[in-house]
């Protein structure tokens, strides 16, 4: 009898023997629990230190959400190993092994010649990939012990609403039945008899059985290389397992923990891909659910089931319509075949939606950027404002994210929050208040309801901020206009966090700048930070992003200080730079904004007034604020002057937009309307009085006056001094004719939207804000054609046009 078949043999003797005679014949190789816990104990610091990656966010500023936006993951099922260490099935690592299992480890170990021919895969499934270089000086330092923790929140907590959820998710706080520690030696054992002859049901049974250790023994199993021959094994009968013994292992691979970067995964996720179609819809939505409590990334499994989720429609109930929506949200992707059906589904089930519920679909509509109608989300913030009282915090800032994306002005909600925030707002961390107050900046609301209690507290809670929390907050308040003395001692603490985070900004430049835009809004300027922000190194960094924006913000903030700080001596944005970056945006500006209709109007009706185009100049006076002005310029006596040369009009020519509306009026011979009494009365629909007129004093008596001597004044003779005539003489000139006989007035004619005011106000939001201060520091006087009062007009004849206008700039002198 040869040796192979005596060990075959043996091997079934084995596996039928008592668990005592099991045990007793591996005797000597137990776990050691105190190495266990200490093991244990170090992951757990070590995933920790490490901070979640972010990304900022577009629109203007995008805004990217982050999983762990709102607490630091807590593992009830034994940590697996940090992301940046995880394990292949080249690697058999011995850490944290027992002295019995590092024997048996090297013993049993794989062979080369053995090794699945996989790819290793080293990217790991985050926003960012970190730089190995500035991975240690990235990471963010915690919290002193004397600072109450952070508050953690759950997302899945939906999940606890109905009991039908059970059925197609993975319950993370419970564990199946524990087995006892001292049958890990016997399964593992069991692998390395069997090798070649194990059959998928055992396979799938022996990694269920290993799924059902003790949370703090999981750490040495994925550490023993015989659970990475039973891995080789289990992906070699991958097409063997059933569905249900396929979700089995799957569950049994999240309860040990597994790497989700570790490569044989992908092997089961075409696996998943493949029997998508033959999967029950419980089944599809646990695979999903199960890769998420993974914590994998498995674009092609949701995109299969996006696919096959339209054949089970009439099976989708609300708890199913809700985890799906959740998987899609987590998946960071809606196929846009979806939408319509999931309108359809949200509309049908809306009644039925428990609090949780309503702020999880929200949370994942926002998360997967679907683009439901107007309607279809005003209704779902409807629901959510009925329940409002009964939401959680996070649910609650899950609404609000999804107004933000969805630019929604529901005015019901955000006065509801006007009672709710101040409320709730002492007992919310600090990614919550980040999330309110960013939606409200998106949305330009200002309810001081809301801002002022925020920033209360988030100076309690500021050693938590991460630099992404801290930085968008600063953009929030400062875009709002949160004056610092409303708020003492909250942008001194934010900007305080920003040095302590200043490593954070070598991978995320974006965020600095975020920041330090927001501080200039509110009339802060952090010097070390501006010449960290302006530094030749940090804008090499910025500009090899090759992202427009970091630029546009580079240049906007080189120019406020060029402005506001003059005897500033750090460094400056080069010219090159500059340069690209103000071509670029009045490429822009002439494609847009110069083309708008308030402007062209604007422009034609100044030039009517003032007497020609040569006397207004439409262009960028402040480049690095984005956006045009419309210059005119006033001589001491409050004529016109000429902004524009001859030369230089006539080389524009077609550089500058072509202004039909303009030539109109030029053609026809204006050149300057002069605005009598009579004439503003009929543009203003107003009627001379019809009252008499008070009599006119009489004139001044003359008479011949012989002068007594030779040096007598010519005005000792012919006219009588009356009151009048002496009131008249002596009244003092006008202050604005002495303001004008000093110096030439530059105007910067300013025609603002909507856009440039906070939500049914009159305040300018931070950058337009921004402007306006900066156009004083540069010698402008600043006319704004206010949308609410030139828009009207746009409708009107051109003779109203021209007496607002005539008001609006010489009224303003008068100021």
């Amino acid at each position: 009898m040869s040796a192979r078949v005596l060990s075959r043999r043996l091997a079934r003797l084995y596996l039928h023997a008592t668990p005592r005679q099991a045990v007793a014949f591996v005797r000597g190789r137990s776990f050691d629990s105190d190495n266990a816990e200490k093991a244990q104990q170090q992951r757990e610091e070590e995933d920790e230190e490490k901070d979640a990656p972010s990304l900022l966010l577009a629109g203007q500023y995008t805004l990217q959400y982050n999983p762990s936006a709102y607490y630091r993951p807590v593992v009830r099922i034994g940590k697996s190993v940090p992301q940046g260490q995880s394990k292949t099935l080249d690697e058999s690592p011995q850490l944290g092994l027992a002295p019995a299992l590092r024997q048996q480890s090297n013993i049993y170990s794989i062979s080369s010649s053995r090794h699945l021919s996989i790819t290793k895969n080293t990217l790991l499934d985050l926003a960012f990939s970190r730089d190995n270089g500035a991975k240690d000086k990235a990471a963010t330092p915690l919290p002193s012990q004397d600072v109450p923790p952070d508050v953690q929140v759950d997302p899945r907590a939906f999940q606890l609403c109905r009991p039908e959820y059970r059925s197609f998710t993975h319950d993370l706080s419970s564990r199946p039945p524990t087995l006892p520690s001292k049958q890990t030696s016997l399964i593992l054992h069991k692998v390395t008899v069997l090798k070649g002859s194990m059959m998928p049901a055992d396979i799938a049974r022996f990694l269920c059985d290993l799924g059902a250790l003790p949370a703090q023994q999981t750490p040495l199993v994925r550490g023993d290389s015989r659970f990475y021959m039973l891995l080789r094994y289990s992906v070699e009968s991958l097409q063997g397992f059933t569905n249900v013994q396929l979700l089995d292992v799957l569950r049994a691979l999240v309860l040990l923990g597994l790497p989700p970067t570790h490569s044989m995964l992908e092997l089961y996720e075409a696996e998943f891909v493949r029997r998508a179609a033959g999967l029950e819809l419980h089944q599809l939505l646990l695979a999903a659910d199960l890769w998420r409590c993974l914590g994998r990334t498995v674009t092609r499994y949701l995109e299969r089931l996006g696919d096959c989720i339209s054949v089970h429609f009439c099976q989708v109930g609300a708890p199913e319509l809700v985890e799906l929506v959740y998987l899609l949200g987590e998946g960071r992707r809606c196929s846009s075949s979806l939408l319509q059906p999931l309108e359809y589904m949200l509309v049908k089930h809306l009644d039925k939606l428990h609090p949780e519920e309503v702020g999880a679909l929200c949370l994942g509509l926002f998360k997967a950027q679907c683009g439901l109608s107007g309607g279809a989300v005003r209704r779902l913030v409807d629901r959510a404002l009925g329940v409002v009282g009964e939401m959680s915090d996070f649910a609650l800032v899950n609404v609000m994210k999804l107004l933000r994306f969805s630019h929604l002005d529901h005015v019901a909600w955000l006065e509801a929050m006007g009672t709710e925030i101040p409320r709730r707002a002492p007992r919310m961390g600090v990614q919550g208040l980040m999330h309110v107050v960013l939606a409200c900046s998106a949305l330009h609301y200002r309810d001081s309801r809301i801002l002022l209690p925020v920033a209360k507290r988030v100076p309690d809670i500021a050693p938590h901020c991460r630099s992404k929390d801290a930085c968008k907050m600063l953009w929030a308040f400062g875009t709002l206009g949160l004056h610092p003395r409303q708020c003492p001692g909250l942008y001194a603490t934010l900007t305080e966090v920003l040095r302590q985070r200043e490593a954070d900004f070598q991978r995320y430049p974006e965020h600095l700048l975020t920041a330090l835009l927001g501080l200039a809004f509110a009339g802060q300027f952090p010097h070390d930070l501006l010449a960290l922000a302006l530094s030749p190194e940090f804008v090499s960094r910025a500009s090899a992003s090759q992202r427009m924006e970091l630029r546009m913000d580079l240049f906007t903030l080189d120019g406020t200080v060029g402005l506001e700080l003059p005897q500033w001596t750090g460094p400056r944005l080069g010219g090159s730079v500059r340069d690209e970056v103000t071509r670029l945006l009045w490429d822009f500006a002439r494609e847009d904004v110069c083309r708008k209709p308030e402007v062209l109007e604007a422009e034609a009706a100044l030039q009517e007034l003032l007497g020609g185009e040569r006397f207004i100049r439409k262009h960028m006076i402040l480049p690095h604020t984005r956006s045009i002005d419309l210059e005119v310029r006033l001589d001491p006596q409050g004529q016109p002057l000429p902004v524009v040369s001859e030369e230089e009009e006539e080389s524009r020519g077609d550089a500058d937009l072509p202004h039909s509306s303009v030539d109109r009026y030029l053609d026809q011979g204006h050149s300057g309307v002069t605005l009598t009494d009579d004439l503003l009365a009929q543009l203003t629909n107003r009627r001379k009085p019809t009252t008499q007129a008070p009599p006119p004093s009489p004139p001044p008596l003359l008479r011949n006056v012989e002068p007594e001597g030779e040096h007598e004044g010519v005005f000792s003779v012919g006219v009588d001094l009356t009151d009048g005539l002496l009131g008249s003489l002596t009244k003092p000139r006008p202050q604005t004719r002495q303001r004008l006989e000093r110096t030439i007035l530059q105007i910067a004619v300013q025609v603002s939207n909507r856009n440039h005011y906070g939500y049914r106000s009159q305040q300018l939001l931070g950058l337009h804000a921004l402007k306006r201060r900066q156009l004083a520091l540069a010698g402008y006087h600043v006319v704004e054609l206010p949308y609410w009062e030139w828009f009207p007009l746009l409708r009107r004849s051109r003779t109203e046009k021209l007496a607002y206008l005539h008001c609006k700039i010489f009224g303003s002198l008068k100021e």
